[in-house]
Parts: C-alpha cells; structure tokens; sequence
C-alpha cells in the first residue's frame, strides 16, 4: 500500500492540468509558494469540519456559493462585499424561515481554475488553448493569453490573501450583526414579491431583537447576534498550487492545505486510482466531491472509503449534480449505496451545472425555473428515502448581473447582453439567490413536519 504524501498525486494519471512551457519558472514560483504564509489554519478547518457533522446528522444546512470562477479583472472590496452580503441574506432566510442554523462556505478567495470540456477553443478558423481560469492563463482570445504561466499563481494567491482578510473583517467586525438585516439588501435588489417576503422577515426578525435585547440578551454580550463563521472552499483543481500550500498542522501533525476550509473534486476528476483523489484523501480539510449522472454507487462508495477511511461525519460533503428532471433517475440508487454501507456523508445539491444551454443568441445561461425544479427533486427524493439534504452548491453573485434567464423579476434572453459578466458560467444575481433561499427555508420546514 503506497504512503501518502503531498507529492504521491504526482505518481496517479492526472486529467485537467496545464503544459506549463517554462519548467524553470514554474519550479521557482511553486517554491516560493511553498515559503508562503498559509491562508487559512487548521484549527479553522476542523471548526468547520465540527459544524458540517452537524448537517450530516440533520442538525444544520450547508450554504456554500459564489463565483464560478474568481477573475483578476473583478477584484474589488464592493464585488467580495456584495457576494458576503447576499450570502447572508441567504443564510437568515434559511435560518429564520427554516428553523436551522446554517454553515456559510463561500466560493471564494482561490476559486480560480476551471474544468474544461475540450482543452482547445475554436472561433472561425483559429483554434486556442481553453482558458481554464485566471490562476492559469487569460480569457482573451489570442495566442499569447492562453499561455499558461505559473506567475499567475502568485496573483491568485495575493488575491485570495486580501480577500480572506476583508471577509474576515466583514465576519467579526460588524457588519454581520443580525441588527443590520436591512443593510443587507443591496442597491439593485430585491425585486416584486421576494423584496416584500424579504421585508416582512426582517420585520420579524427585528421584533424579535428587541424582545431578547428586553430579557438583557443583545449583539453586546452574545457573539453569535454580532458575528458570524464564514468559511472558504475552490475545487481543487491546479494541484501544484494545492501542494505548495500544504502543510503539516504543528498541534495534531496532520497534514491541511491552507490554501481554503473545503477543497472540493471535480465530476471531471473524481477517477479512484486518480491524482486529484490521491491529493485530497491525505489532507485532513473537509472535502465535497461532485457527483453528476454518470456517477457509479458502487464507485460512490469506493470514493468514500477512499476519501473518509474513518467515517468521519463532516469530512465528506457529496455534491449531486444531476439536471432537473433526472434527480429521481439518478440520487435514489446514490443514498441506498451510502447508507446500505454506513456512510456518513453530507447531502448537498449543485442546480447549476446540470441545467446548462444555450440561448437563442448564443448567450450560454441556465433558467432560474430548472434550478429550483432540480432544487425541489433533491429535497422530494431525500424525503422519500429518509435521508436529509443538507446542502446546497450555487454560483451566483452579489452583483447586478443578468447571465441566468427567469425568475420572479423575469431576465430574458434580450436581457442576457446587458450586464453579462461572467468569465465562465452563467450565475444567479441576488434576487435569484434570495428567491431560491425562500424555497429551500420551506423545504426545511416541510422536512421537520
């Protein structure tokens, strides 16, 4: 049986890498990366691996969004502000309406590499490498761009620094303060009928902040009223990166990369005998693993044992991405496997990935409708087997985007050409990611009946 260590995933086959052309460079950024401070602790990581063993006895939810891919171009305080802050509207509907406390693990501060479908592009008749996220090469359409160059792994890096820095900031100095409910909403939301439920549950959350300030229960002397966990969590994908940031933990002695709480494996890269398998089974972060329709449940459990020898509740979180309409096909034979074997694993749903199409301009975008229909088939299907659904995958944004067509304040296709930012996938903006917390809030309810 071969030992781990941070390097063993350079002994597995390995899918989704760059050809780095400069061999040199790439070995002197890696080693300066190596000196680097960690971006997260280990202390912080198993917190967070305490909290998700309570989603994975039905105790709590798993919250965990944001960007499809961090860009170097979108870097700004108000962008990392308004992604924190729709993620809190998010997690107080969850709670509130819900009745469960929710664990927030952002996309963010290292979500920079992307899986590829095809490692080249086409555009007439000039064919490039695929720009696999800005950690590796750029998005403009030219040869020089699609260079990959491992000096952007030190961008990404300083990047995911200052990032970690402000959320942190944001998460302990104030501005999560459950007083400031309303300041949460952003300038361009809420829209129609979710900015009145909105309202009137911040209305009632108030109300009930002064009945407990009336029993001498306030944000002064209570830090959870004040402050808030706030984790974060990339797929795992550039695993020089990933190894260059591991670290062996001084007060337990296990290894963590440090470079987020949760590194998650790709659909594309969930292979057993894998490099990207190997890399994650040794550190001791808790890990998600995306599980799409092709997804065997006798290699489900295999993965499992792979990834969470110990049966350890919290270390795994099985991402299921599937596509409305194909969660019945699919998710039963999944939870039967996993708990005909004991295996303690968070449930979380990705509506994203599975519900990917072209618009009739060529827009790439996913409909607001078959993400809450893959939503509600995760929750139906769990209800029926016994099981909870603990969690939920989305990429979406505190900004004004319009890249995810439908929902309460309708986007349309014409409308996909206004504020279409997105570097990779289309995301949900925040009055879409409010209109499904409020859907998942009364799953959450329909569940404890």
């Amino acid at each position: 049986m071969s030992i781990w260590s941070p390097s063993s995933w350079r002994e597995k086959p390995i899918l989704q890498q760059p050809t780095y052309p400069d061999k040199a460079a790439l070995q002197s950024v890696l080693d300066e990366l190596k000196n680097y401070p960690p971006l997260v602790f280990a202390g912080e990581a198993r917190s967070l691996k305490s909290q998700l063993a309570n989603v994975a006895n039905g105790e709590a939810f798993l919250l965990q969004g944001g960007d499809c891919a961090e860009s170097f171009s979108e870097f700004h305080a108000f962008n990392i502000r308004d992604s924190f802050k729709a993620m809190l509207q998010m997690a107080v509907v969850m709670t509130y309406a819900g009745g469960l406390p929710v664990v927030k693990v952002g996309r963010i501060a290292g979500q920079f590499a992307k899986p590829r479908s095809s490692d080249t592009e086409t555009i007439g008749d000039v064919t490039l490498d695929s720009y696999r996220g800005d950690i590796i090469n750029g998005s403009e359409f030219t040869a020089a761009a699609r260079v990959p160059d491992p000096a952007r792994m030190l961008k990404a890096y300083n990047q995911a620094a200052a990032t970690q820095n402000l959320l942190r900031a944001f998460a302990s100095g104030g501005l999560a303060d459950l007083h400031q409910v309303h300041k949460w909403t952003l300038d361009f939301a809420h829209q129609g009928d979710v900015a009145e439920k909105y309202e009137q549950l911040a209305q009632e959350i108030e109300k009930s902040l002064k009945f407990m300030e009336a029993c001498g229960i306030t944000s002064r002397t209570y830090r959870t009223l004040r402050e808030t966990d706030f984790y974060t969590s990339h797929e795992a994908l550039l695993l020089p990166y990933e190894e260059a940031l591991t670290r062996k933990d001084s007060t337990t002695g296990d290894w963590y990369d440090t470079s987020a709480h949760m590194l998650w494996i790709g659909d594309r890269t969930r292979q057993l005998d894998g490099a990207h398998v190997e890399f994650l089974s040794g550190v001791h972060n808790p890990i998600g693993l995306k599980a799409g329709p092709s997804m065997d449940p006798e290699d489900l459990v295999r993965l499992c044992d792979k990834l969470n020898p110990n049966n350890d509740a919290g270390r795994l979180n099985v991402i299921v991405r599937m596509g409305a309409g194909k969660v019945g096909d699919g998710l039963p034979a999944l939870i039967r496997a996993v708990e005909r074997e004991g295996k303690k694993v968070v449930w979380s749903c990705d509506p994203m990935h599975g519900n990917t199409i072209k618009s009739s301009n060529n827009y790439k975008t996913r409909p607001v409708d078959a993400v809450l229909t893959e939503m509600k088939e995760f929750f139906q299907v769990h209800k029926s087997e016994g099981t909870f659904g603990g969690g939920v995958h989305l990429e979406m944004t505190g900004k004004n985007v319009t890249e995810c067509i439908g929902g309460s304040f309708t986007v349309t296709e014409e409308d996909l050409s206004s504020r279409y930012h997105t570097h990779c996938d289309p995301r949900l903006n925040a009055d879409q990611a409010l209109e499904l917390a409020f859907l998942i809030a009364d799953s959450l309810k329909e569940g404890q009946k």
